[in-house]
């Protein structure tokens, strides 16, 4: 009876030796295992990261010109530009105004184009205030007109405007002032943002004469 406890005794010992190897190389192998899934994981995590800084200058390419106006409005926050400041908070404003009164969404093509309008009053005042004596508004115009200026797209030239105008009056078969209307209707999508349309307007008149 002795020996019988004895031997169940050592037997329960091995017993319990072989679960506890068990049990160690299991939670052992399945610490491998998380491991193993965790270093997948973070692999395949850090591709779309890796993707996005590699893109990061055709990110920064594709920005709105709205987007890129806001993020400046940010960066002369930050930096407390004041004249960069407040003339992007104007320009902004202008582009909502023209939102809200037209009821669409303003696009590249019409911001450059309500920027354009905004150079040219810009341009008109400076000349006013040159006549009046005011240098003082004359330099602040100056000023908030080279900041607005950096977000027009390359004007196009003269010449470059009569020859897409030529192009147009051949598109509708404009043959006098009659066809004028036809053909400004024609011609704006193709100068919005890129000329200012009472240049192209004067030019399209003595080409029509």
């Amino acid at each position: 009876s002795t020996l019988v406890l004895e031997n169940l005794s050592v037997l329960v010992k091995k017993l319990r030796s072989f679960l506890r190897s068990a049990l160690e190389s299991s939670m052992k192998n399945q610490l491998l295992y998380e491991r193993e899934k965790w270093l997948l994981q973070s692999s395949e995590h850090t591709k779309p990261t890796e993707n996005l800084v590699s893109q990061g200058k055709d990110l920064i390419v594709n920005l709105s010109l709205l987007d890129t106006i806001n993020q400046d409005l940010k960066a002369a926050m930050l930096s407390k530009d004041v004249i960069t400041r407040d003339t992007l908070r104007m320009l902004i404003s202008d582009i909502k105004k023209f939102e809200i009164d037209e009821r669409v969404e303003a696009d590249d093509a019409k911001i450059s184009n309500l920027i354009n309008k905004n150079v040219k009053q810009r341009r008109d005042s400076i000349e006013q205030f040159k006549n009046g004596g005011r240098d003082d508004l004359v330099a602040t115009e100056q000023n908030q007109l080279d900041v607005i200026l950096k977000y027009l797209p390359k004007q196009l030239s003269e010449e470059e405007i009569q020859s897409l105008i030529q192009e147009g009056i051949a598109a509708v078969s404009a043959e006098g002032m009659q066809d004028m209307g036809k053909l400004m209707g024609h011609l704006k999508p193709k100068f919005e943002g890129k000329a200012d349309m009472s240049i192209v307007s004067k030019l399209v008149k003595n080409l029509l004469v």
